[in-house]
């Protein structure tokens, strides 16, 4: 079957997701400067989501370019990965709420990993419709970022209960690992 339907219903669930991320940023009460001081971390938690959730729309919409065909398995894979994604508002609301403690960093990471895990699953469901000589299989090789992810973040977790900062400047790294473009798909298809 055709990718056009899981595609505009990702996009759906991405853009729904990014415009709940939104409204959880409260006006503050009152007119000064200083009353914007305790929205910082609920800020700095919505750029950071926001990032990850660009990046995983950015990453899906490259990946299935180079999809031809959809499947069942590949339409649950889908699904695993945003269901994961959907999950990002709410660690990103607690998260900004208890300013970055443990817990919430923790639970932050956590549903990172397993966004992180279900693109991986989605990835290689493709693969396994389109063939291990595809050009999507080409592209993505040996998908070292994504692996360095899954254990990037597999080790923040148990470090958020140590120094959440630490965890915090986990996260951010793969962030900046992610935003730095990734050309495997755009040489594939010029090729």
């Amino acid at each position: 079957m055709g990718k056009g339907r899981l595609e505009a219903f990702s996009d759906g669930v991405i853009a729904i997701i990014i415009t709940i991320m939104v409204l959880e940023l409260k006006v503050p009460h009152g007119p000064e400067l200083s009353d914007l001081s305790p929205l910082v971390p609920v800020f700095m938690s919505y750029v950071l989501s926001f990032v990850f959730v660009g990046i995983y729309w950015n990453n899906h919409h490259h990946m299935l370019h180079l999809a031809n065909k959809v499947n069942g398995g590949i339409q649950w894979a889908n699904l695993h990965l945003m269901f994961w994604l959907s999950l990002i508002p709410f660690v990103t609301s607690w998260l900004g709420e208890n300013y970055f403690s443990a817990l919430p960093v923790a639970l932050y990471g956590t549903v990172l990993l397993m966004a992180s895990c279900a693109y991986f699953l989605l990835a290689h469901c493709l693969i396994a419709e389109h063939g291990k000589d595809s050009k999507l299989a080409l592209a993505l090789g040996a998908d070292y970022k994504g692996k360095v992810s899954v254990i990037l973040y597999a080790a923040a977790i148990p470090l958020s209960f140590v120094n959440t900062w630490i965890a915090m400047g986990i996260y951010v790294a793969v962030a900046a690992l992610w935003c730095v473009p990734d050309r495997r798909i755009e040489n594939i298809t010029q090729s």
